[in-house]
C-alpha cells in the first residue's frame, strides 16, 4: 500500500503531465489556425520570447481572427507558465521524498533526466518489490503478447498492460540510444556524488543499449520495436540500480496511523 507522501508526489506529477498536454494541444490549435490561413512563421525558434514576441505583431485582415490570435496566444503563455510552477515545485517537494534517492541515482543513465525519473518512481514506486526485472517488464506491459498451443510458439504485439505513463515515459527516453554510447557534459553533471557501482551499471547500459539500437535498425526493424525493445532493458538496469541504494525505512507506526479506518 503506497504511503500517503507518495500519492501526494504523484497527484503533482501526474498535474504537470496534464499541463504539459494542455499546452501541447494549444501549440497545435495554433498551428492549425495559421495553416488555414496559409501564414507562415517567420521565426525558426518555436515558442521562444523571440516567437512570441512576433506571434503578438502579427497582424490578420480581420478583426474577428486577429480576437482568436490574441486569445490563443494568451492561452499558450498562461499554460506555459502554469507548466513551469509545476515543474519547480514538484523538483522542490521531491527532495524531501523519501524515494528521492532512487530518483537520482537512476538518473545516471542516459535518457533518464529528473522529470522522466521522478514520473517513472511515482508510478511504479519501489523497484525492488520486484525479485526479477522480468517481472517488472510484464508489469509495465512491455513484453510481447503470446498465443502458444501444444510445440507451437508465436509471439505478438506488446501486451501494454500495467502503468501506461510510466511505459510512455521509459519510451521517450529510449529514443536517446540511437546515437553512439557517450557520456555528456549534462549526464556526468547527474552522475556527480553517485557511487562508482551505480555509475558503472550506467555505462553498461549505454554500451549494451547503444549497440543493441543499431543492431535491430540494421536488421530491418520497425523503429517502434526497437525503442520498445530498448525501454524493456532499461527498466532492468533502472531495477539494478535501485538496489544498490539504501533507503530510510518507513516507521510501522506512521504506516498504520495513515491506513483509513
Amino acid at each position: 500500500m503506497p504511503e500517503a507522501e507518495d500519492e501526494a508526489i504523484r497527484d503533482l506529477s501526474r498535474a504537470r503531465q496534464t499541463a504539459m498536454k494542455d499546452m501541447k494541444k494549444a501549440k497545435f490549435q495554433l498551428k492549425g489556425f495559421f495553416l488555414r490561413n496559409n501564414i507562415s512563421c517567420a521565426v525558426k525558434d518555436n515558442w521562444s520570447n523571440k516567437h512570441l514576441r512576433w506571434l503578438t505583431e502579427l497582424t490578420l485582415p480581420h478583426h474577428s481572427q486577429q480576437i482568436v490570435l490574441q486569445e490563443m496566444i494568451q492561452t499558450i503563455i498562461e499554460r506555459i507558465k502554469r507548466v513551469k510552477r509545476l515543474d519547480n515545485e514538484l523538483q522542490h517537494q521531491v527532495k524531501n521524498w523519501r524515494f528521492y534517492p532512487v530518483v537520482k541515482a537512476i538518473q545516471a543513465m542516459r535518457g533518464v533526466r529528473m522529470l522522466v525519473a521522478i514520473g517513472t518512481i511515482v508510478e511504479l514506486g519501489d523497484l525492488r518489490r520486484f525479485d526479477h526485472p522480468r517481472k517488472l517488464m510484464a508489469y509495465l506491459g512491455l513484453v510481447p503478447s503470446e498465443s502458444s498451443s501444444g510445440d507451437k510458439r508465436r509471439q505478438g504485439k506488446l501486451t501494454r498492460c500495467g502503468n501506461g505513463r510510466a511505459r510512455r515515459l521509459l519510451i521517450e527516453g529510449a529514443h536517446t540510444y540511437k546515437y553512439k554510447a557517450n557520456v555528456s557534459t549534462e549526464l556526468q553533471k547527474r552522475q556527480e556524488g553517485l557511487s562508482k557501482k551505480i555509475t558503472d551499471i550506467a555505462w553498461q547500459a549505454q554500451l549494451r543499449l547503444c549497440k543493441r539500437y543499431q543492431r535491430l535498425v540494421y536488421k530491418g526493424k520497425h523503429r517502434n520495436l526497437v525503442v520498445a525493445a530498448i525501454a524493456r532493458e532499461m527498466i532492468a538496469y533502472m531495477w539494478a540500480i535501485s538496489r544498490e541504494v539504501v533507503l530510510t525505512p518507513v516507521n510501522p507506526k506512521e504506516r498504520i496511523a495513515r491506513v483509513p479506518v
